[in-house]
């Protein structure tokens, strides 16, 4: 342990992400406690320091432990970081709701937008707990399976208050980790839940060996399509630059630990959508925000064109070689259209 920031973290939701992100908060808190739906990772963690469904090679530091029980992971906790798929966050904020401190810090490693509301992860926790001022948001190329190796990573904390933001900056950095801060949360939140969707297109693409220059087409008119989107959120047009941004859609888009580009490429091979979460025990956040960004971008007035691909595909039948198709024939506008104005 490197030195003690505070003394108690909690993480609410101990899947891959949870579990890595349980063993860089060890090193600057004196007890990291995790809550995990599944009794059977609460003991692995627990009595063996390890996490038998997720991540199960790597050995947790001494000073994490998990329970089942939300209200002893809550208990006593100076900051809580909160790692579940986005579509629980809300029940989840409900059962926290009453385990909270009014003061208590809240970071949101979650990507996604809510069907319906449209709100952003953090939003959604506000919405539920109260304290907006007190909410952050980490976002980055972060795969669990190499920040657990140790690999050289980096990511953003947002935050509307310096105080927050360099509180989580200071129990999230590392010698292999680096975490940099910053004001706009609707911006980092925003990149992290869109990129997931062109992370899927990616992987359909390779699916259909269409080649390198295919993914990296999509790759750049998605972080456009991020950019328009975000941007008319009223996010800070840099943000799409970043870590949050092109930072996380290039890992996302190009890793073969990626569950949303793996996800992608096995729709091709005729794989459902169950049945891949089902087999790999990972939720594909890229599917649920497909649902939201194509709903949002219809609100807003965005023009996205590789969410409403996946959106037909995934939801409307659509067939892949087709959409792909329609996106390839689209005729071109000028290369930053709707970034300045323009809402082409």
């Amino acid at each position: 342990m490197a030195g003690t920031v505070c003394g108690k973290v909690a993480v609410v939701g101990m899947g891959s992400w949870g579990t890595a992100a349980a063993g860089l908060l060890a090193r600057n808190a004196g007890e990291v406690c995790g809550w995990a739906l599944e009794e059977e990772v609460a003991r692995g963690i627990s009595e063996g320091h390890r996490n038998p469904l997720y991540l199960p090679s790597y050995e947790l530091p001494a000073n994490v432990r998990a329970t089942s029980s939300m209200g002893e992971a809550l208990d006593g906790a100076d900051a809580v970081v909160v790692v579940v798929p986005s579509a629980f966050m809300r029940p989840t904020a409900e059962r926290l709701a009453p385990l909270l401190g009014d003061d208590v810090p809240v970071c949101v490693l979650t990507k996604g937008v809510e069907p319906g509301t449209m709100m952003l992860m953090t939003q959604v926790v506000a919405d539920v707990c109260g304290g907006p001022g007190r909410m952050a948001c980490l976002s980055g190329p972060t795969h669990a399976e190499e920040i657990c190796q140790g690999k050289p990573a980096a990511a953003v904390v947002a935050a509307a208050s310096d105080a927050v933001a360099d509180l989580f900056r200071s129990l999230f950095i590392a010698p292999s980790f680096r975490a940099y801060v910053s004001s706009d949360m609707v911006g980092v939140e925003a990149c992290g839940a869109v990129k997931n969707v062109v992370a899927i297109a990616c992987g359909i693409a390779r699916g259909l060996e269409l080649g390198d220059n295919t993914s990296a087409v999509l790759m750049t008119r998605g972080l456009a399509e991020i950019g328009r989107l975000a941007c008319a959120m009223g996010a800070e047009p840099m943000t799409c630059m970043g870590l949050a941004g092109m930072g996380d859609l290039a890992t996302t888009c190009m890793s073969p630990h990626s569950r949303n580009r793996t996800f992608g490429a096995a729709l091709v091979a005729g794989e459902t959508l169950d049945e891949y979460q089902a087999r790999t025990r990972m939720v594909v956040e890229g599917a649920a925000a497909a649902r939201s960004a194509h709903e949002l971008a219809g609100r807003l007035g965005v023009d996205a064109p590789i969410v409403a691909a996946v959106h037909a595909v995934l939801y409307d039948h659509a067939p892949l070689q087709g959409e792909m198709r329609r996106l390839l024939d689209r005729m071109p506008y000028d290369e930053f259209y709707g970034l300045g104005g323009d809402a082409r």
